[in-house]
């Protein structure tokens, strides 16, 4: 297998990279510009693939990022404070980000010859995406089979689709993933913010796995009345 893993420079797709370069399994990272509110995670994307010796590939789609107006990742928002799956996240749905995403990654492994595409989206992102759920991975991959028949055989590879955050954390701990080098943070501040839900989130992960956390945090605490809230 040799994968073009779609990867935004965060947490759990970094962590997927490691993963496959240790089976030796990753073909190319294929990162996407698509006019998110800062370019942090594409820089710490492009480290990745420096550090594992793999292509690092960035596709420009701002110009259709631009029609997907209304999300606090891309528009002048307020990003959401407290947990990952409180309601309030909402507001951080890309319509169809992942079908968009995946639709270009399969023509482009198709055509540089990689038999997989890989995603790192896990059991946490099923509550507020639903283009992360197992039913559309599953589905999806089903239709580029047709779309792709008698052209290419690309499968699908979405290993945290059924798993939690704090199981991506142990595989970063068990490829020895350089944590602090990834990108996570919603607010794209100098250092992770500790207050949105990727960052309440990470930290949760990390801590259930009994991890120590070597990411700088502007508040390192916040997380657990974030969690405490939530239960």
């Amino acid at each position: 297998m040799k994968a073009l893993l779609i990867c935004s420079g965060g947490f759990d797709s970094v962590t997927l990279a490691y993963r496959l370069a240790a089976d030796n399994a990753l073909g190319a990272l294929l990162t996407f510009d698509y006019g998110q509110r800062h370019k942090k995670e594409i820089d710490a994307a492009r480290l990745c693939a420096e550090r594992l010796g793999v292509p690092h590939l960035v596709m420009d789609i701002g110009h259709i990022g631009r029609q997907l107006s209304g999300s606090a990742l891309t528009d002048d928002i307020d990003v959401p404070h407290g947990h990952y799956s409180e309601e309030n996240m909402k507001v951080t749905v890309v319509p169809n980000r992942n079908a968009i995403m995946l639709t270009i990654a399969f023509g482009v492994a198709a055509a540089r010859g990689l038999d997989t595409v890989a995603l790192a989206v896990h059991g946490g992102d099923h509550f507020i995406y639903p283009d992360c759920r197992p039913d559309f991975i599953r589905l999806f991959g089903d239709m580029q089979a047709k779309a792709l028949d008698g052209v290419a055989e690309v499968a699908l590879l979405a290993p945290y689709v059924n798993a939690d955050k704090t199981e991506i954390a142990r595989d970063a701990a068990r490829f020895n993933v350089p944590v602090a080098e990834t990108w996570s943070c919603y607010e794209g501040g100098d250092i992770h913010c500790g207050r949105c839900g990727t960052c309440v989130e990470r930290i949760e992960a990390m801590a259930l796995a009994g991890l120590a956390d070597p990411t700088p945090y502007q508040d390192d605490q916040f997380w657990r009345d974030a969690v405490a809230r939530a239960k």
